[in-house]
């Protein structure tokens, strides 16, 4: 359900991380199965959640985990706003939390992925793009990844991909752990793991270790937030350690 000066973007439309061409304060919202492009003249707001019939961009449309009508993004004061409405929070860039019923969080210019914890593990996310005038990147020389290493550098980079507040590149074993289960057939260990990564690594030559690959390849939306649909079987099991430390929005 579109307003009346939104135009709609179809499933399969390319990562916003690769950049959006397009007028200064347009808003593009992106979901698995599509979204909407917003003109600086349109207010909005923009709803997404599971519930196709009411709202705007999809998200999570087969997780009960997400509600039907789990958050919105609306203009006032000459910015874009995010607002939590679903019983799940939404989480922002470097791990903060957004509540329902908290004031909603200013958006700055650029890119911004958002992400909804669902069931079985699984990491729904919703691009959102504030145009500033910049023009779109070029494409990156040798930035295409075959099937195996786009699985193998999503479960090793997960954290990164989740723009967590200190991410950390997921050892082999356990990545190969996760992979066995969400890809049965790929006889996954954690020397195919290291290797799948390494040669990716030949092909960029980045100094450093997987932590600065992983940046390099974000920073070239080469590995962009989406991909992390490719991991959704649940995922390995870790101790329940809580984090006091988190940082959250409105709680």
């Amino acid at each position: 359900m579109t307003g009346e000066g939104m135009q709609a973007l179809p499933a399969g439309h390319p990562s916003l991380a690769r950049g959006f061409a397009s007028p200064p304060g347009t808003l593009v919202v992106l979901g698995l199965a599509g979204g909407v492009l917003v003109p600086p003249s349109e207010p909005g707001p923009v709803t997404f959640g599971r519930n196709t019939a009411e709202v705007a961009v999809p998200v999570g449309e087969d997780d009960r985990r997400v509600s039907r009508r789990h958050g919105l993004l609306e203009h006032h004061r000459d910015r874009w706003w995010v607002r939590a409405t679903g019983k799940v929070p939404l989480r922002l860039p470097e791990s903060r939390l957004l509540f329902a019923g908290a004031a909603p969080v200013a958006l700055a210019a650029g890119y911004l992925p958002l992400f909804v914890h669902g069931s079985g593990g699984r990491e729904h996310v919703l691009e959102v793009h504030v145009a500033d005038g910049r023009p779109v990147a070029p494409p990156v020389a040798d930035a295409v990844l075959d099937a195996r290493e786009r699985l193998a550098l999503t479960a090793v980079g997960q954290s990164f991909l989740r723009w967590e507040a200190q991410p950390r590149p997921v050892p082999p074993e356990r990545a190969a752990a996760q992979l066995a289960v969400v890809d049965p057939g790929g006889e996954w260990t954690p020397l195919g793991v290291r290797a799948a990564v390494d040669g990716v690594r030949a092909r960029f030559h980045p100094a450093g270790g997987d932590d600065r690959l992983l940046g390099v390849l974000l920073a070239a939306a080469v590995l962009v937030p989406p991909d992390l649909a490719l991991l959704t079987a649940d995922p390995v099991p870790r101790p329940r350690v809580p984090d006091w430390t988190q940082r959250t929005v409105g709680s």
